[in-house]
């Protein structure tokens, strides 16, 4: 973890509270358990003033000291979700999508989506929005047409934005169109030099349709882990290669197009910093770029601290990571995904965080032959009109429905077994996301701003607490 100002550990303190502070409503408690007794439940009492001494280690938050601002939590919206969604009764997928997407009672307020550009391995069948016999071309993507996604990813789409106008989408390519591969081949091969210039084309026209269809960008990744061409579809990109095509040929082409959309590189695992380090590195692709997008199947969370360290006025952003159980499991390992993903990632920097995917079937269908992920689980599994809820669900809960877009990553410190994260939202309010990592209960104290409450946590239980 990165550990920011220490606070250190206050034992055997002593609080004493006015009559005002003690009158102050308690901060609510939102809780997961092991155990499965409470999946993201607001517990009926809040948190209890702290009003003698005790020995307890404390968690202190210190919104004096403030880092990244927050664009949001959610799931790829790939186009295998979007299938099973848009097939759903027009009540039942309402009933869904209110759930995930707005904020009131219970419901879970997903702020951030991430789409494919043209098919993923979560698609049926691999497609691109120019697909052309072996041998043939469109250098001015004439024939550009966003395809099957207007069946299903662009229809659910429009019905989140009914919900959240303003959630942010980040469009992701995991492969350009096969006749402009080295290889005519959805699987791997490396994007000709002389294509270049028309798959800039493509991405503008891919912003531009989407725009008209009513679904604004916010950003884009250039490829999908480039340094994975055994996927299906996916692409090899190494870096100086994406620098390249980023310098001279995608931000001048947005630019021209007068294209406001953000364009981040890498979009792959933390083992390799050096990859977005390097593109930065290069001053000509550095003023088109605005971050860099990590997944974590391979290295460890703080690289994301090293490549903000390099370039900190770029951001980060946590775009893709599978997060499964066995269904009908006695138990629930959320402090697994909320230790790495939610605590980890935005201790390291990042705007958001992003789990794959969010919905698939019982038997995590659709997926594409020759290499789609047949493991892949949904934040939610649909069957028909009904639906259940899985631990990317509940991992992302715990943070999406409290830190909104525009809250901000404030100091706290982190004690052994209890890691945590602690943001001011645009309201003014604190929330603090705690996961029990220990192999005991936890009894600890909560301060901020001289007012000091006292919390428990079961053995591998997550809890947000807000106030």
């Amino acid at each position: 973890m990165l550990f920011t100002k220490s606070f250190g550990l206050i034992m055997g303190c002593a609080f004493t509270f006015s009559a005002a502070v003690m009158a102050q409503s308690q901060p609510e408690v939102w809780l997961t358990k092991a155990d499965r007794t409470a999946l993201f439940t607001r517990q009926a009492t809040g948190l209890n003033p702290v009003t003698a001494k005790n020995k307890q280690p404390t968690i202190f938050v210190n919104d004096k000291e403030t880092f990244q601002s927050i664009d949001g939590f959610g799931y790829a919206l790939t186009g295998g979700s979007a299938q099973h969604i848009v097939k759903m009764s027009a009540p039942a997928r309402a009933a869904l999508l209110k759930e995930l997407f707005a904020t009131n009672g219970t419901n879970i307020g997903v702020s951030y989506i991430r789409l494919s550009i043209g098919a993923s391995d979560l698609n049926e069948k691999v497609f691109s929005y120019n697909d052309l016999p072996e041998g043939r071309t469109d250098l001015e993507q004439a024939k550009f047409d966003l395809g099957p996604d207007k069946a299903d990813v662009i229809p659910v789409m429009k019905e989140i934005l009914s919900i959240n106008p303003k959630i942010k989408i980040m469009g992701s390519p995991w492969s350009p169109p096969l006749w402009m591969k080295t290889t005519y081949d959805a699987r791997g091969g490396m994007l000709k030099p002389e294509y270049y210039g028309t798959y800039a084309k493509y991405f503008v026209r891919y912003v531009q349709e989407m725009q008209k269809a009513g679904i604004p960008i916010d950003a884009i990744t250039v490829q999908n882990e480039p340094l994975h061409p055994g996927n299906n579809p996916s692409l090899l990109m190494v870096a100086p290669d994406q620098a390249v095509f980023v310098k001279q040929f995608l931000g001048p082409a947005f630019a021209k197009a007068n294209i406001k959309t953000k364009i981040i590189v890498y979009d792959h695992n933390a083992d390799r910093p050096d990859y977005p380090i390097s593109i930065l590195d290069d001053p000509a692709a550095k003023k088109y770029i605005a971050g860099s997008a990590f997944h974590l199947y391979g290295g460890k969370i703080e690289a994301l601290t090293d490549v903000h360290n390099a370039h900190p006025d770029k951001n980060i952003y946590f775009s893709e990571q599978m997060v499964v159980e066995q269904p009908d499991a006695a138990t629930i390992n959320i402090v697994n995904p909320v230790k790495r993903l939610i605590i980890g990632a935005t201790r390291n920097w990042s705007k958001n965080v992003l789990e794959w995917n969010l919905a698939a079937d019982p038997q995590n269908k659709p997926y594409t032959d020759r290499g789609g992920c047949s493991m892949c689980q949904g934040a939610v599994t649909i069957n028909g009109d009904n639906y259940s809820r899985n631990l990317a669900y509940f991992s992302i809960a715990h943070a999406s429905k409290f830190v909104r877009p525009g809250s901000v990553r404030i100091a706290s410190n982190e004690l052994n077994g209890l890691a945590n994260v602690a943001f001011k939202t645009p309201d003014g309010k604190y929330v603090l996301v705690v996961a029990n990592t220990g192999k005991d209960a936890a009894a600890f104290n909560i301060s901020q701003n001289g007012k000091t409450y006292a919390a428990t946590l079961d053995k591998g239980a997550v809890a947000t607490y807000l106030w």
